[in-house]
């Protein structure tokens, strides 16, 4: 399970720095300041995220678990919903897309919660 989610985290990272000059390099001339505000705001989120996803995998090597492997899962879907609908959005000006990015953050605070309950067995 640790490999696995050390996996998932790397594949994320590199993602994040790829959207991130994306962003800074062929999105900024095209949008206005606040919709590059939203784009950064994703990849900033994306970043922390992915870290934590990477710390949760280092954990599940030495000490797997099922609230390990729910705040995996949970992290990895709060960066689809949260940072995946604030590129969305930036990019296509969809507003609509800013419901969704609340579930993701729900996402990111139960794992988080999940991992701070895991590190509490350990």
């Amino acid at each position: 399970m640790g490999k696995t989610i050390i996996l998932i985290a790397a594949v994320l990272l590199a993602i994040a720095l790829s959207v991130g000059a994306f962003g800074a390099h062929g999105l900024k001339p095209h949008l206005s300041s606040e919709l590059m505000e939203v784009y950064k705001t994703g990849v900033e989120y994306h970043f922390y995220h992915a870290l934590g996803l990477l710390l949760v995998g280092v954990f599940a090597l030495h000490k797997p678990g099922v609230y390990l492997k729910w705040s995996a899962i949970l992290l990895t879907t709060g960066i689809v919903l949260f940072s995946g609908s604030l590129y969305v959005m930036a990019i296509s000006g969809i507003k609509w897309l800013g419901a969704v990015t609340p579930l993701g953050g729900i996402s990111f605070i139960a794992g988080w919660i999940l991992l701070f309950l895991a590190a509490k067995k350990i």
